[in-house]
Order: C-alpha cells, then sequence, then structure tokens
C-alpha cells in the first residue's frame, strides 16, 4: 500500500481563538506528493452546548448560517476530542509515511487549534507546512489570476477545494 506524505487537514471551529474556542469538525485527507489520495477521515468532535451558543454568534457565522446550523445539529453525535485525536494517530500510523506534512488553506490556524487540543497528534507532524494559501497570495497579487472555489465552512468539503486549488496552481507550472 502506498504511503501518504501530506496530510490534508480542515477543522471547524467555534471561532478563531484557541484559548476560547473549540474544534467541533476534522476532517483529513492523506495523499502522496502527487496529489493522489491514500485515505480520507472524518468525525464530529462534541462541545459544550453553551460554549457553541456564545462563541458561534457575530457577522461572520450570520452570513454561513447554514453551516452553523449544520455544525450545531451534528454535535449530539460528536466524540471526545482525545477519542478523534487517537483515531487520528491510528489513521497517520496505518496511512502515512513517518515524515508528515500537514496541508491546507490558512493550515497554521488550524495547526493552533491541533498544538492545544491535540498534542500528541501534533508530535506527529513535521514542522513544516503545506500552505496553499500562500501559493493564493502570490497569484493573485503578483499574476492577477484567482482560484474561486466554494466557501462551504464544512471541513472535509474544505479539503477537497483546498487541493483542487493546488492543482490549478500547479498547472501554471508545466
Amino acid at each position: 500500500m502506498k504511503k501518504a506524505k501530506l496530510l490534508w487537514v480542515d477543522l471547524e471551529m467555534t471561532g478563531l481563538e484557541p484559548d476560547k474556542d473549540k474544534i467541533l469538525e476534522v476532517a483529513a485527507i492523506a495523499t502522496d506528493m502527487e496529489l493522489n489520495e491514500v485515505a480520507r477521515y472524518e468525525a464530529v468532535v462534541k462541545v459544550d452546548d453553551n460554549l457553541m451558543k456564545s462563541r458561534m454568534i457575530g457577522d461572520f457565522w450570520e452570513k454561513n448560517h447554514v453551516s452553523r446550523d449544520a455544525l450545531i445539529a451534528q454535535n449530539e453525535t460528536g466524540k471526545p476530542v482525545q477519542e478523534v485525536e487517537n483515531e487520528l494517530i491510528k489513521f497517520i500510523d496505518k496511512n502515512c509515511t513517518k515524515e508528515l506534512y500537514l496541508a491546507g488553506n490558512s493550515i497554521h490556524q488550524d495547526r493552533k487549534f491541533i498544538e492545544r487540543e491535540m498534542p500528541e497528534l501534533n508530535k506527529r507532524l513535521h514542522y513544516r507546512m503545506l500552505d496553499v494559501s500562500a501559493w493564493k497570495i502570490y497569484f493573485e497579487n503578483a499574476l492577477k489570476k484567482k482560484f474561486t472555489k466554494p466557501e462551504n465552512h464544512r471541513a472535509l468539503d474544505d479539503i477537497n477545494g483546498s487541493i483542487e486549488e493546488l492543482k490549478w496552481y500547479l498547472t501554471f507550472l508545466k
């Protein structure tokens, strides 16, 4: 079985402050360096209902109310974050190489939550990351080329969009 070197991760959180907010949804797609999928993983993290109600407010959540409502509705089916972390580590052990790079769009923000809520998973990840948003900055500002992807704000959809976005950028290198 081919092992993956990239772990594409997207987290949906109650907000963007790691010291106040919590992970709600986790998706991961393991790929090789040619961006071929090896395996995928999804989980819902159980979060305190009161925390969700107090943090999932404001303009962003009003604009994305469909995603917010879906995240809130699935909360009851969630697992403790430590259980999700253990499942992700087993997923990595089965599908990935020892040298494993975290990949995604603005992945540094997701990494902050991983560091805080999933420290054992964080230890498995290389310090270098593949951040598609760096490509986005260059292409939009220097080359005036823009990739438009759906903004569903659901973890698995966002990863698929990030992989497609990187593939699009790479077409300019050929």
